[in-house]
C-alpha cells in the first residue's frame, strides 16, 4: 500500500519579497504582454531610430564646424569660395557657441518630441484596453485587491507599466541620442550649451508623462470592453486633435484636446522661438532676409496660450484620476 505524503510543517526560510515586488511583477507583466505585439516592436525601432537620428546630427553639426572637420575637407576641394563660407559658420560657433550650439540642439529635441509623443500615443492605443478594462470585466480586481495586494500595489504596477512604455519610445531614445551625440563632440561647449535643451525636453517629456499616464488609466477604467476604452480613446486623441486644429476652433473645442494643449507646452517648454530670434538678432549674419526669415519664425514658435492648455491639462488629469480612483475597487 503506498504511503501518503507527509506534510512538511517546516518553517519558511525564503526572504519576503516585499511591497515594491508585488508592484514591480505588474508593471513587467504588462511589458512582456506589450512586447509580444509586433506593432510595438516596429515601433520601439522608429523610437530607438529617432534616438539614432538625434545622435546623427549632434555627430554632423560638431564634425562640420570642427577645425579639420569633414566639411572643411569638401570645401577645401571646392575653392575659395566654400572655404571661406565654411570658415565664417565655423567662426559663428566659436564665438557665440550658446547661440548655435543652444539653437541646433533645441530644434533637434524640439522635432523629436513630436516623433516621441506620436510614438507614445499609438503605444498607449494597444495598451490601454487591456490596462485595466479586461480586469474589470473579467471581475480580476476581486483576486487583485484582496490582501496582500492592496489598490495602491495596483495601481503602482499599472502606472509603472505606462512609465516603462514611455521610457522605451520617447526618454530612453532622447538620452541616447545625446549621449551618443556628446562622445562625439569636438568641443566641451557641445556638452555645457546642449544641456539646456536636454532638461527643457525631459521637462516636457516628464509633463506628457504624466498627463498620458492619468489619462490612460481613466480611460481604461472608464468601461468594461476594449470597445468602449478605444472609441473614447480615439476620440480624445484623434477626433479633438484634429477638430482643434481647424483655424477657427472654437475655444471649448481646443480645451478638449489634449494633444493641443500639450503642443502649447511644447513651445513654452522649450522657447524655440527665444532660440530663433537670438540667432536673428545677434548672429553677425548680413542677409536682412535670412534674419527675417527667423525673426518669423520665432514669431510663429511663440505659446500663445500656455496658462490655458496648462489648466486644461490640470482638469484632464484631475478628472482622469477621480475616473480610475473611484473604478479601482472590486465589483
Amino acid at each position: 500500500m503506498e504511503a501518503s505524503p507527509s506534510l512538511d510543517l517546516s518553517r519558511w526560510r525564503e526572504a519576503p519579497q516585499g511591497v515594491g515586488y508585488r508592484r514591480r511583477v505588474i508593471a513587467l507583466a504588462g511589458l512582456r504582454q506589450l512586447l509580444r505585439t509586433r506593432l510595438f516592436r516596429v515601433l520601439l525601432g522608429f523610437a530607438w531610430f529617432g534616438g539614432v537620428m538625434i545622435a546623427t546630427g549632434g555627430f554632423v553639426f560638431s564634425q562640420a564646424v570642427a577645425s579639420g572637420g569633414w566639411l572643411e575637407s569638401i570645401a577645401t576641394k571646392l575653392g575659395p569660395r566654400a572655404e571661406a563660407v565654411v570658415a565664417a559658420i565655423s567662426g559663428l560657433v566659436t564665438l557665440y557657441p550658446d547661440i548655435c550650439v543652444r539653437g541646433v540642439f533645441t530644434l533637434l529635441f524640439w522635432g523629436h518630441s513630436f516623433l516621441g509623443l506620436w510614438l507614445s500615443l499609438v503605444a498607449l492605443t494597444t495598451l490601454v484596453p487591456s490596462l485595466i478594462t479586461r480586469d474589470r470585466a473579467s471581475h480580476a480586481l476581486v483576486v487583485y485587491l484582496s490582501r496582500p495586494l492592496t489598490s495602491a500595489d495596483y495601481l503602482l504596477g499599472k502606472l509603472g507599466t505606462i512609465v516603462g512604455v514611455l521610457l522605451l519610445v520617447w526618454t530612453g531614445p532622447l538620452l541616447l541620442g545625446w549621449v551618443l551625440s556628446m562622445l562625439f563632440a569636438t568641443d566641451r561647449d557641445f556638452v555645457v550649451y546642449s544641456f539646456g535643451p536636454l532638461v527643457r525636453a525631459l521637462t516636457f517629456n516628464g509633463i506628457a508623462l504624466v498627463v498620458l499616464s492619468a489619462i490612460s488609466l481613466g480611460v481604461s477604467a472608464l468601461g468594461r470592453t476594449p470597445r468602449l476604452t478605444m472609441v473614447v480613446w480615439i476620440c480624445l486623441w484623434s477626433v479633438f486633435g484634429v477638430m482643434a486644429a481647424q483655424p477657427r476652433a472654437p475655444e471649448w473645442i481646443l480645451r478638449l484636446s489634449y494633444t493641443q494643449n500639450l503642443g502649447q507646452v511644447r513651445q513654452e517648454v522649450f522657447r524655440l522661438d527665444d532660440a530663433l530670434t537670438a540667432a536673428g538678432t545677434q548672429l553677425p549674419v548680413f542677409d536682412q532676409q535670412f534674419k527675417n526669415n527667423l525673426a518669423t519664425a520665432g514669431k510663429r514658435a511663440e505659446s500663445t496660450d500656455f496658462a490655458g492648455a496648462l489648466g486644461a491639462l490640470g482638469v484632464f488629469f484631475v478628472g482622469a484620476s477621480f475616473v480610475f480612483l473611484r473604478r479601482l475597487r472590486p465589483e
